[in-house]
């Protein structure tokens, strides 16, 4: 269900300036980025509204009803033909789309703390091959077809999941109720710094918004130097971090070692070296940047996952990556409303030199503010 709802969800990410160049003859990047940064507003209210619902009501109930609406309103976009109409009909089903996003705390609410690496890292890698399917169907698509029909493809993807969803309510193989009740039993000990919530949200929002920044124009970077200028060869250039996850979640299976979220200030300097490469015109750099970028990248994100879920409790997991989420979303929004404008006044390169001077803001956020965290950590493990 991931999967299908990744791939829907990034059919067009990679080709949006192109797309609504195609589509409406919007050739200003400003209001790209103000689209994308709508698409995020719309995310930060609507997951912890489903998460707070979630509380009553079952995952799987909850996605049957809003992925059909999410569904409809799939349609209605690939009909319409005004640009207003296109804005408040997208925007909507942005709300009913971001549900699929409780399956994630839902896992991990069903399996132990000890699985929650691996799983993490097993969901982290189904987003990727997401994005890969999503990059290379959706080149394909704007490449050979009409643009619009994307939207056939995502209503397709909405009913998908519908259907698996009612498919699991009502198979009785599986014990899926539709209120959950979630009983508070004796808790363990746990190391729960101050304000815990707050400090990994302010740190995810600057790595997400160094991440996301240099994702909305990187098909026209590479297609500005690249003899291979095609949408398909675009979309694979812009899919390789994804790739990359695909060798990293098989060598640390292959490792089966369970080290939690340690490795995060390694994983955030070879993410340095990625940046640093991509941000040179040269085929050879970029390509070589995007591998050792999308090894950092899902390193650090799966790692900073393993350490809200670990210092989290299974009742709270989905109020409380729903408030994470919400921060790493502000930081996808204030993305998305600076990059067109500094793309269109410094060049497509500039996304680049900002990322790079975030993760390292990211680094030292980190080293700092969680120093003790570590170290509590590393006491427990002595003993």
């Amino acid at each position: 269900m991931t999967l299908v709802a990744v791939v829907s969800d990034y059919l067009l990410h990679p080709f949006y300036p192109q797309f609504f160049e195609l589509r409406f003859g919007i050739k200003n990047p400003e209001l790209v980025g103000y689209y994308f940064a709508a698409i995020c507003f719309m995310v930060m209210i609507a997951f912890p509204f489903w998460a707070y619902v979630s509380k009553k009501v079952s995952e799987l109930n909850i996605l049957v009803y809003t992925q059909f609406v999410a569904g409809i309103l799939a349609l209605l976009c690939f009909y319409t033909e005004s640009y207003i109409a296109f804005w408040v009909i997208s925007l909507t089903m942005v709300i009913f789309k971001g549900s699929y996003l409780l399956v994630y705390p839902y896992i991990l609410k069903i399996i132990t703390k000890e699985e929650h690496p691996s799983t993490i890292g097993l969901l982290s890698v189904v987003v990727h091959l997401g994005g890969i399917l999503g990059a290379m169907i959706g080149g394909l698509t704007v490449d050979l077809i009409d643009p619009r029909n994307i939207f056939l493809i995502m209503a397709l993807g909405d009913f998908i999941q519908m259907g698996m969803s009612a498919y699991l309510l009502r198979s009785k193989k599986y014990a899926t109720g539709l209120i959950v009740s979630e009983e508070s039993g004796p808790k363990e000990e746990r190391f729960l710094p101050k304000g815990f919530i707050l400090k990994l949200g302010i740190i995810t929002l600057i790595l997400y918004f160094s991440d996301f920044l240099i994702r909305p124009f990187f098909s026209m970077y590479w297609e500005s130097f690249s003899s291979f200028k095609t949408k398909l060869v675009s979309g694979t250039i812009y899919a390789i971090p994804g790739f990359v996850a695909l060798i990293a979640l098989w060598i640390n299976n292959r490792r089966n070692t369970n080290d939690g979220y340690k490795g995060i200030i390694n994983a955030l300097c070879i993410a340095l070296i990625g940046l640093f490469l991509q941000g040179v015109p040269s085929e050879l750099f970029v390509i070589t940047g995007r591998i050792i970028y999308g090894w950092a990248i899902f390193q650090g994100v799966v790692k900073f996952d393993v350490l809200l879920f670990e210092l989290s409790s299974p009742e709270s997991y989905a109020v409380d990556y729903s408030k994470i989420h919400f921060f790493q979303n502000l930081g996808v929004l204030l993305a998305s409303l600076s990059v067109g404008i500094v793309v269109e006044d410094f060049g497509l390169q500039i996304p680049f030199t900002i990322a790079f001077i975030g993760f390292i803001i990211t680094l030292l956020f980190y080293f700092f503010v969680f120093k003790s965290v570590r170290i509590h950590h590393k006491q427990l493990a002595k003993t």
